[in-house]
């Protein structure tokens, strides 16, 4: 059997994948860029990639026409106004395509839309829904609330509040209710309603045995970890003071802060249990969940998180276009620090940059660029990195995008993903000359107009101290050995 996986490098696409293998199925994976994918991983030589973008149909023609099923996991937590015109179009030029396949089954995951005054959100979800089922192939649509797993959205929004916050005021959405399943659970059904005719043009709602309210999730998150919190609502907190207190108390960005925030005003409860006659299963239960989170985390084994999809949404313009680093109408400040260590210690601290660890001089400065930038709208340096001895092109750090993480060349390029005036690289690489060794650093930026040279001039005197320190620290940093 050949299965179209799209969303192949997302959230729920990357846990997917392995367990499809697992089942003994051919699986496509569809990208919109082949660079993001990490064909290196224990997966890469298991699967076709291809190229598709669900904006310009001509790429669509990549799709084999043997596949008999395909998943449908590609939606955008944009904030742009025109997002759900963009997701129907992208819906529209999917069942097209799919249409001219041997296709006999979309499988499509999406929130529940149960109440009848829905978020903007919600409703695009809807609108895609209702342009699957009309394609006239056999459909399973499987309604979740929010999914608690180690690098979702929803788990590392509950994670920030309350680990980072002992008293917190909060709006009257926290009494909304929900239905929190557990990652495990998602991926179970996902891959058992595959081919199964008893799910062909079925809508199921999915979701744990607990059925709490935002402020009941926060508080057994707290037991869970034993602190003690205190929740406040007040009624005067609207959509938008509610969302840029996200943004600032959490990793996440303000549009996906402002399309939550939105969506949290509905209710999401399962309204009927069908998927249990067609998948039996016990689910977890919220604390259950939670602790396989806690555990994933400890052993540093977090397979994906949301924060490696694009901040702005999958429908934007590829970020890896930004691979090659312009060399024309650019301003650059280089750094070459020489060192006598062996190389491969000064790159194991490369490659230990940023989340936990910091950037190894003047953290201080660091995060106060990172709080400067959630006030403008930015996503800060909250989000730290998916895994603290890994990296791989697509990985978020802190502020910044892993273009390359060439552990062979002893290289790695960053491109800002901060509110700046216009686009921002940053190199370090280590380079042998003359019998010598050296740390490269290069922070290049391309300004937009006046104002992006006026904001380069202005930070200048603060890169002549940082990044000479940075680089210093670098060459220098020993990891603190624990002896037990």
């Amino acid at each position: 059997m050949k299965i179209l996986l799209t969303g192949a490098n997302g959230y729920i696409g990357t846990r997917l994948l392995p367990i499809l293998l697992e089942q003994g199925v051919e699986v496509v994976c569809m990208v919109r860029d082949k660079r993001r994918y990490v064909a290196e991983t224990e997966f890469g030589n298991q699967v076709k990639i291809i190229n598709g973008d669900l904006l310009e149909p001509e790429t669509l023609k990549n799709i084999p026409q043997d596949i008999e099923i395909a998943y449908y996991l590609v939606h955008s937590m944009s904030g742009s106004g025109d997002f759900a015109d963009l997701e129907l179009k992208s819906a529209q030029n999917f069942v097209k395509a799919i249409q001219h396949t041997n296709c006999k089954q979309i499988i499509y995951l999406t929130g529940i839309v149960n109440d009848e005054q829905l978020s903007k959100h919600l409703s695009s979800r809807l609108a895609v829904e209702d342009e699957l089922k009309q394609s006239g192939l056999a459909y399973t649509i499987l309604r979740a609330a929010i999914i608690i797993g180690s690098g979702s959205a929803s788990f590392e929004i509950i994670r920030d509040l309350a680990e980072k916050l002992p008293v917190m005021v909060a709006p009257k959405w926290v009494r909304t209710k929900c239905q929190p399943i557990a990652i495990r659970d998602v991926l179970a059904y996902l891959s058992e309603v595959m081919a199964n005719e008893k799910a062909y043009n079925q809508i199921f709602d999915i979701g744990g045995p607990d059925i709490l309210t935002y402020k009941q999730m926060l508080l057994q998150y707290a037991e869970s970890r034993d602190l003690k919190r205190w929740i406040i609502t007040v009624p005067i907190l609207t959509p938008k003071l509610s969302s840029l207190w996200l943004n600032l108390v959490t990793a996440v960005p303000y549009s996906l802060a402002r399309s939550l925030v939105d969506s949290m005003k509905n209710e999401v409860i399962c309204q009927n249990d069908h998927i249990k006659k067609v998948v039996p299963r016990k689910c977890l239960t919220y604390k259950e969940a939670l602790q396989l989170a806690f555990e994933k985390i400890e052993q540093n084994s977090i397979v994906s998180s949301w924060k490696d999809a694009l901040n702005r949404g999958y429908l934007e313009t590829s970020f890896m276009d930004q691979i090659k680093v312009p060399q024309n109408g650019t301003l650059e400040y280089k750094v070459k620090m020489p060192f006598e260590r062996k190389a491969e210690e000064v790159f194991e601290n490369i490659w230990g940059i940023g989340g936990n660890r910091g950037w190894y001089y003047l953290d201080w400065l660091w995060s106060l660029r990172g709080f400067l930038d959630k006030l403008f709208g930015g996503v800060g340096t909250r989000r730290g990195r998916t895994s603290s001895t890994t990296l791989q092109a697509g990985d978020v750090l802190d502020f910044w995008r892993v273009l390359l993480a060439d552990q062979t060349n002893k290289r790695l390029l960053l491109y800002a993903e901060m509110k700046v005036p216009g686009e921002a690289w940053l190199e370090l690489k280590i380079i042998q000359f003359h019998g010598k060794s050296y740390l490269s650093q290069i922070a290049t930026f391309r300004p937009n107009g006046l104002w992006g040279r006026m904001y380069w001039y202005a930070m200048f005197p603060f890169h002549l101290v940082l990044f000479k320190g940075m680089a210093k620290q670098i060459t220098q940093y020993k990891p603190v050995e624990i002896i037990h």
